[in-house]
């Protein structure tokens, strides 16, 4: 049985202010109860949120749980009576009451049974205090709402900790309640000054990103406060700041998971801190480009690749404010062997050169389905080139190891979903019900999983010849000593074939057409499109051979289905956003989890 750290939950409990720093770290706990909090009324983020009881053995007390230690939760690492030491923990004082942030802990034991029969600490008792399972049960929806088992505490008094005699909060516990504090953040993003002008008047704006070991703030100034904070910060470096408002964030305009943001104002105070250690440079939570078929369009990632491509400076015509806006595209690569077309806009596109191949992390990019998946920069959006990070130096010897002779497989498929994210097993419907439904008949497209053989397939046509540049797949054109791409303005020896298909599929209910692209024909033929045009042009005979091949072959498929006109006619087109081939080990398991659903007793 583990030894907990006993009198640190009392301690915690009664302990002013000014001396919660001492009691920050080293402390041994087990974990009575996990639950996550209910989001509250007018909540604009997705990110969970969870509440714990801890225990030394004696006497218990809830805390919350940073949210960058979810992942602990959700992966199992920590759960009842887990029993853990803390490495750091802080302390808020919110109207009255104390809330306890775990800023970050490692496992001891796990399955162990639980220590001792705490109870809640004497000062919480005069109520009469409820008992652990009480507390451990007990409904809550907000971080700063109040519990039995947390002590009532007068206002909170300032103390030499942080500068001023005022205390340095956590972002992680900063809301609207508060007034009286100081936050130790580091910039890791600042934006250009930004101008405006509607029928209300004309203004300008600017906002920075915050950000500290507990997480990120974005805080944004307006008029006569850029004049007075703008040149103040620089990225990367780190200040106090304080006296700023607490808002509730828009989300339309901010990325970060945080609940609020900050409105910088006149009388906020940004003070440089010299003193920088304790403050992270960037957190980065990557996911790989081959993933980025499961993640939502709109939806914000970090990525990190090796920059193979770097495409010509170019321009768009914003329609809102019909101004033209530079834009760059890059095609970045990893050791997942795929590939993805980045864009950057302003002056970020006009600036960014790099002859070496460099390795880049973007934090905060969104994702896009034109053509497949695609990245773009947002305002918030932070590249870093050659970051000194271990990723980074992973990635860099993993390319000039072997990631040269690499070639790597792009997110083609033109009608990836703008709210699908891949074959659903479990939401897979036959192809007469897609029909009866009248999915597709809609404004918006609507998305759906079947299970479909390939009964036919039109030959005539299953490719065209396409641009060979990595990202435009634009259809070039013959011209005699060559193929010209109208978009690139380049005319090639020889263009790269692409499939786009149509084919027949059916089920034991009906049968549909199915219009397909590049991935589909990969797919279907195991062949690249130029090798069956070789095919075609050499032995007419061999070509029909591979096309009847492919017929009786089953595969699940990922579809959009969307009206379209044709010759004053409406119709209902089915598109392959992705296909794969059965996987008998996972069907099997599919089916052995259905026999223990209600469904099957």
């Amino acid at each position: 049985m583990s030894q907990l750290s006993s009198g640190i939950c009392r301690r915690l409990n009664e302990a002013p202010q000014e001396e919660i720093d001492q009691l920050a770290s080293g402390h041994t706990v087990q974990l009575l109860s996990i639950k996550k909090v209910a989001p509250t009324s007018n909540s604009t983020t997705a990110t969970d949120r969870y509440r714990i009881i801890i225990s030394d053995g004696v006497h218990f007390v809830q805390a919350m749980l940073a949210t960058q230690l979810n992942d602990l939760v959700t992966t199992g690492e920590i759960n009842k009576n887990t029993v853990v030491i803390i490495d750091k923990l802080a302390c808020n004082f919110v109207q009255d009451k104390r809330l306890i942030i775990i800023l970050d802990l490692h496992v001891v034991s796990r399955d162990e049974e639980k220590i001792g029969a705490p109870t809640a600490p004497p000062s919480t008792q005069d109520a009469p205090g409820p008992t652990v399972g009480e507390a451990a049960s007990s409904s809550v929806t907000s971080p700063t709402s109040s519990s039995t088992a947390q002590a009532r505490q007068p206002p909170a008094r300032t103390a030499p900790s942080g500068r001023g005699g005022r205390s340095v909060y956590p972002i992680e516990g900063l809301s609207p309640y508060q007034n009286n504090w100081t936050i130790k953040a580091r910039v890791t993003q600042k934006s250009d000054i930004r101008t405006w002008s509607n029928q209300r008047g004309e203004g300008k704006l600017f906002n920075v990103t915050l950000m500290d070991e507990s997480g990120e703030i974005r805080g944004t100034g307006f008029n006569a406060v850029v004049d007075e904070l703008y040149e103040k910060f620089e990225e990367g470096k780190v200040y106090y700041i304080s006296k700023a408002r607490v808002n509730l964030a828009k989300k339309k305009f901010s990325n970060l998971q945080n609940d609020y943001e900050l409105s910088l104002e006149k009388n906020t105070e940004v003070e440089e801190c010299l003193e920088t250690t304790s403050v992270p440079m960037m957190k980065y939570n990557f996911v790989q480009l081959s993933s980025l078929e499961e993640l939502q369009k709109d939806h914000t990632c970090d990525v990190i690749g090796i920059v193979k491509e770097v495409g010509p400076l170019g321009e768009i015509t914003s329609k809102a404010s019909n101004r033209t806006i530079p834009k760059r595209d890059l095609t970045i690569v990893d050791t997942s062997q795929y590939s993805v077309r980045l864009t950057l806009w302003g002056k970020q596109a006009e600036q960014f050169t790099a002859d070496d191949l460099p390795v880049v992390a973007f934090k905060g990019v969104k994702v896009g389905d034109f053509g497949g998946r695609n990245l773009s920069m947002v305002s918030s959006s932070i590249m870093t080139i050659s970051p000194d990070i271990e990723e980074a130096h992973l990635l860099r010897g993993w390319y000039d190891g072997i990631g040269t002779e690499k070639t790597f497989q792009s997110h083609t498929s033109a009608l990836s979903g703008a709210s699908f994210g891949g074959f659903n097993r479990n939401e897979m419907r036959h192809l007469s019900d897609v029909k009866e439904s009248q999915l597709g008949m809609s404004d918006k497209a609507e998305f759906f999983s079947t299970r479909a053989t390939i009964m036919h397939i039109k030959s005539e046509s299953i490719s065209y010849p396409a641009c060979p540049t990595q990202g435009c797949n634009k259809k070039v054109i013959d011209v005699g000593d060559g193929w010209r791409c109208e978009k690139c303005d380049k005319t090639f020896e020889r263009p790269e074939y692409r499939y786009i298909m149509s084919m027949a599929v059916a089920d034991w209910s009906g049968q549909a057409w199915l219009q397909g692209f590049n991935d589909a024909g990969l797919a279907v033929f195991g062949k690249t499109a130029d090798e069956i045009h070789e095919i075609k042009d050499r032995n007419e005979a061999e070509y029909n051979a591979v096309m009847a091949q492919a017929s009786g072959v089953t595969f699940n498929f990922s579809c959009r289905a969307k009206q379209d006109t044709y010759n004053d006619q409406t119709r209902v087109r089915y598109g392959i956003s992705r296909i794969t081939p059965l996987d008998y080990r996972e069907e099997a398991k599919h089916l052995i989890d259905l026999l223990k659903t209600p469904w099957a007793q």
